[in-house]
Parts: structure tokens; sequence; C-alpha cells
């Protein structure tokens, strides 16, 4: 039995019903779970009275600390692409044709590289908990190689197995070279939970199952997908959807339906179910998402930068739809900083849509960060993580406060993390282990990742131009 306790906290944002918020605040874990939580003075006087030692004291003055950010929505290997196409303006599917043709050169090394650039990168940001869709496994990847990543660095990990069958020759975006038999794809799905899953509390891996979009699977290949899915214990599904105008249009032209009855006629709702994007639902749409208890991972910075629209998560929320936060692809970011998603999320519903005025009270700093933290733990069908408990799992961040960027921001410490530039942890433990020590990352050599991952990137870019 091994004690860590965290002490003197400036704040300590619990994130649990009462949305405590404690001052001068400490947090005792045991092993890999929180026992004890308060204040620093009267939680040091109950380790003496009740003779508890302690293995390892982390002094977080000049810090707020807030549970582990939970990143539900994410494509790793984009790290390698990035820039591509989004500095020039291009939208989603232009986009998407213009570099199907360089991850079809990717390779085993290429997954595991930029899943490890990738992770770090979320890591120092303050994620704890990273769901990832890896949708096409070119020149012998695997899921594997993205989970080692995941495993080496401690980051506790919802990899989901996804798939791509239905090529252009069938009316499909992508091309048929990178898409994947059917039965291969149900067969590799079963290898994956089989070998990976974990449905145990406090597990740091589980599986989903996640077809790419409308526009790339077949309407059996969901069916079957999800068939599989529910035969597993935890086992969730994901996938693309509503993200984009041309997306609805597409679905209209192809099904008859639009993106949401289109999915919830194949069985795709519910609470084992979440969507990434969801930026154009209609009004009786988002009634399903609320009714069905169906999740949807809001993902601003992309749906900006590819001009897919504003997604309305205040109208989302209001309704009970379970709502967390994603990164999305390293590419169409162009980055891995979850704190300044949430900053991203905050200000883009403030802005308002069509329809709606700009409203600086629309959405606080606090419900952003609930996004990310409790959010994303129900989205991921989480009880253990999202909030500092007794008993929940030891995933917490302390981020400095008291450095240029927070400079005269004394007012609300809590709120200044999303208002203020955002900053990179300073401690990161998961799982009750220390991952981050003063802003970095232990036993990673990152100088030489950048350059084994920007090798493997010039490496792809040399491979497409060759094969065109």
């Amino acid at each position: 039995m091994s004690r860590l306790l965290i002490e003197n906290a400036e704040v300590l944002v619990t994130m649990d019903d009462e949305r405590r918020e404690i001052d001068n605040g400490a947090l005792l874990v045991c092993d890999n779970v929180i026992e004890m939580l308060g204040d620093s003075v009267a939680l040091n006087r109950a380790l003496d009275e009740k003779g508890l030692p302690v293995n390892r004291r982390i002094d977080a003055r000049g810090c707020v600390v807030i549970p582990g950010l939970v990143n539900c929505h994410h494509h790793l290997y984009q790290t390698l692409t990035r820039s591509i196409g989004t500095g020039a303006g291009k939208s989603l599917f232009d986009w998407l044709q213009a570099l199907y043709p360089i991850w079809g050169q990717m390779d085993a090394e290429s997954v595991y590289v930029s899943a490890r650039l990738g992770l770090a990168e979320l890591m120092l940001s303050g994620a704890t908990t990273v769901a990832d869709h890896l949708y096409l496994f070119p020149n012998g990847a695997r899921l594997d190689d993205e989970i080692r990543a995941a495993r080496e660095l401690g980051v506790r990990f919802h990899p989901t197995r996804g798939s791509m069958s239905l090529g252009q020759s069938q009316g499909g975006l992508p091309p048929d070279s990178i898409c994947e038999n059917e039965d291969d794809i149900l067969a590799d799905c079963e290898r994956v939970i089989a070998e990976f899953h974990d449905a145990e509390p406090l597990s740091m891996l589980r599986i989903g199952l996640a077809p790419c979009s409308p526009f790339s699977v077949t309407p059996q290949l969901m069916r079957n997908t999800a068939a599989l899915a529910r035969r597993h214990a935890g086992v969730r599904l994901h996938t693309h959807l509503a993200e984009t105008i041309d997306e609805n249009r597409f679905c209209e032209e192809q099904f008859g339906m639009r993106p949401v009855p289109y999915l919830h006629s194949l069985g795709w709702t519910g609470d084992d179910v979440w969507f990434a994007h969801m930026v154009h639902p209609n009004n009786d749409e988002i009634g399903v998402l609320a009714e069905t208890h169906s999740g949807v991972c809001h993902c601003p910075s992309s749906n900006m930068i590819l001009a897919s629209g504003i997604a309305p998560v205040r109208e989302m929320c209001d309704r009970g739809v379970r709502v967390g936060l994603g990164v999305d692809g390293s590419a169409s970011n162009d980055a891995n900083q979850l704190l300044g998603e949430a900053r991203q999320a905050m200000l883009l519903q403030r802005v308002g849509w069509p329809g709606f005025e700009s409203r600086a009270d629309r959405f606080s700093a606090r419900e952003a960060l609930e996004l990310a933290t409790r959010g994303g733990a129900s989205v991921l069908g989480r009880d253990d993580i999202g909030s500092l408990e007794v008993g929940k799992a030891a995933d917490f961040v302390a981020y400095r406060i008291d450095g240029i960027e927070h400079a005269g921001a004394g007012g609300d410490r809590v709120a200044a993390l999303l208002t203020c530039a955002p900053v990179t942890a300073w401690y990161s433990v998961i799982n009750g282990q220390v991952v981050i020590e003063q802003g970095e990352i232990g036993g990673l050599d990152l100088p030489a990742l950048i350059r084994h991952h920007n090798e493997q990137a010039a490496l792809l870019i040399e491979r497409a131009a060759t094969s065109r």
C-alpha cells in the first residue's frame, strides 16, 4: 500500500455533485484511488490522528488542481500530416480526399510514433484519459501499435477499432485502396476485444468499435458492428455524425434520411453510443439524442478550421444530452491541447450561430471545464473518473497559475484556466502514478521523439509523391 499526498493547492476543483472548490486543498491517494480530500490543514491533522503514513508529498502551492481531462475523440495518426490543407482553407470532404493518399502510406511504425507523440502532447495539456479513433490500417498497421504507445506513457486509453468499407467505386468518399473487407473488419474487432478490452472498474484500457462515417461504411457493417459490440460488456460504439452540410446531403441522397434518423434506424443510438461533432442536428434530432441517452463529443477547433459550423452545445446540454469534449484529428485542429479546446468551446458558444445572437453569458468557463471532465467521463461510460471524490480513480492535474499568463487573475483562479492563455500541466497523476512532474513527462526523451516523428512524417509525404 502506497500513499501520495498533494497539498497546499490554491484551489482544488472537485467537480463532484456539489461542484465543490476547496481553497488550500489537499488530496490523498492510496495506491490508485482517492482516499481523502479537503482542506490541507484539516487533512494533515486527520492523517496524524489516524497514524497514516505518506510515502510522497507534492507541494501544489501556486497551482489549481482539477480532475484529469478526458478527450473523447481523436485521430492520433494525424500528427503526421498537420497543416496540410487546413492552412489553404479546405472543407471536410476536400480535405479528406487530399489526405487519404498520404495516410494510405502509413505502416505500423507510423501509427506507433504518431500515437506516442500525440498522446504526449495531450498529456502535457492535462489529458489523463484519451479515446482515439483509428479507422484505416494500411501496410500491416494495427490498433495494437497505438495501444503499445499508450501503455508506455501510462495514459488511460479508450482506443476504438475504426473501419472503412465503402470505397469510391461503391459511392463512398475514400479510395478503394484504403478500404477493408467487412468480414476482415469484424474478425479484427473480435480479436482486439479478446486481447485488450478490460471492462473492470478503474480499467486503463477499454476497446470501442467505430465504423468511420455514413459516407465510408455500409449500413450492414453498421448493424453487424453494433451487434458484435453489444455481445461484450463495456464495449461502446462510436462514429462521426452530422459534421457537415455535405454529410447531411449525402445521407438524404443515399439513404433518404438525415444522419441522426439514419443511425437511429440502424440501432445506433443508446447509452453505449457516442458521436463525434454533431454540428447540424435539428431540434427533433436533439430530442432523439436526449431520449436515447446517446453521447456527443464536441470538437470546436476542428469544426472551425474546416468551416463545418458551430455545434448547438448549449441547446444539447440544456436538453439533457451527454456532451464531452475532443481535440479531433491532429491534422484538423492542428493541436493536441485539450485545456485549450475547453477554452475554444467556451468562446465558440458565446459567439452564437444563425438564429442565435452572440451572448457572453451563454457558456461559462466552469461549464466548459465540466465538458472536459465530468462530461467526457459520462460520454465514455465511466463513473470512476471525471471528478475528485473518495473511491474514484486518482487521475488529476495541477496547473501553475502564478506565471505570466495568469498575472492579475486572482479574482477567479479557476475561470482563469480558460479565460487566460492555456498552460501545460505542472503535475499529472494517472491511476495514482505521477506521469508529469514539473512540466515534463518522466522517462520520455521528447526531442528524440519529435525527430523520429518528423522523419516518419517526411517519409509518408515522399511515399505518397512517388506512388502517384
